[in-house]
């Protein structure tokens, strides 16, 4: 197995960095998918992560300049290797001012990605900053339970305002209860709200809209109106609402009745999925 890659465009690198940065925020230890085309970061244990499920993709070719890999074979030209989503993101934030930033698997006693960022010093002579990143590779028996999740049929579908807006109302909500009731429906009215013995909290989003598919959905079911709720650990909304740097052009919520809200978030680029179950 093979991968080394390059990036020498600023924006790209910053890009890049942040999209490590969410991934170290919603999972400690993530598995990293290489392909020709695509990375993946991957939650790799959703037990560990209390359920929660995790599926970044990323174009390789809309980041790197160079991009070399041979997988496990040609049948299946894939790397999966494991890793502290930390460590990756730190390395890559002393990479701020790099005019290069290289990524290697290397062998160095054991597994790891090695990165290394060339930095313009004030005498225009550049040095060099490394980092070797410990992973695991993970064997080929597994990779099974690697793959991109299965999103059941949703009951309904609405773009998310400003993810923002949303933390900051999570943020005060979560010293009232721990758990939060999600609610939504196909007129792109969206609910956030707790409820405890002494209170009950409601904040009311309007004019959302929603995605075409849940709209000829709603024509089919003939009531728009209706509600459809889930409720889950407000932790774990609030962890997802607080990790991301990405910046979405377009999110979105697929709520499953009682069973698990799903959130896809896209910029240009880069797409996250981020699932979490309800609370029995």
């Amino acid at each position: 197995m093979k991968f080394r890659a390059k990036i020498v465009d600023a924006a790209c690198l910053n890009h890049f960095t942040r999209v490590s940065c969410t991934v170290a925020r919603l999972a400690r230890v993530c598995a990293l998918r290489i392909g020709p085309r695509r990375l993946n970061f991957i939650l790799c244990d959703p037990a560990a992560g209390g359920g929660v499920s995790l599926w970044c993709e990323l174009e390789q070719e809309n980041f790197f300049s160079e991009f070399q890999m041979e997988g496990a074979s040609a049948e299946n030209n894939a790397i999966y290797l494991e890793l502290v989503a930390e460590n990756l993101s730190r390395a890559l934030k002393t990479a701020q001012n790099a005019s290069a930033l290289k990524i290697k698997l290397t062998n160095k006693h054991f597994p790891c990605l090695t990165v290394s960022i060339e930095l313009l010093s004030m005498s225009s002579s550049s040095r060099f900053v490394t980092h070797d990143i410990p992973v695991k590779v993970i064997p080929r028996k597994l990779w099974k339970d690697l793959q991109e999740p299965t999103v059941p049929a949703s009951d309904v579908s609405i773009y998310l305002p400003l993810l923002k807006t949303m933390k900051s109302v999570v943020e005060k909500m979560k010293n009232i209860s721990n758990h939060i009731i999600i609610e939504a429906n196909l007129n792109g009215d969206l609910n956030l709200k707790i409820e405890s013995e002494l209170v009950c909290v409601t904040t009311h989003f309007k004019d959302l809209g929603n995605p075409p598919v849940a709209s000829e959905d709603a024509s089919q079911d003939g009531n728009p109106a209706r509600m459809v709720e889930v409720h889950v650990d407000i932790r774990k909304l609030l962890q997802f609402l607080s990790g991301q740097q990405v910046n979405p052009t377009k999110a979105v919520c697929n709520i499953v009745r009682n069973k698990l809200v799903h959130f896809d978030l896209l910029h240009e680029d880069v797409s996250l999925q981020y699932f979490i179950p309800a609370l029995s």
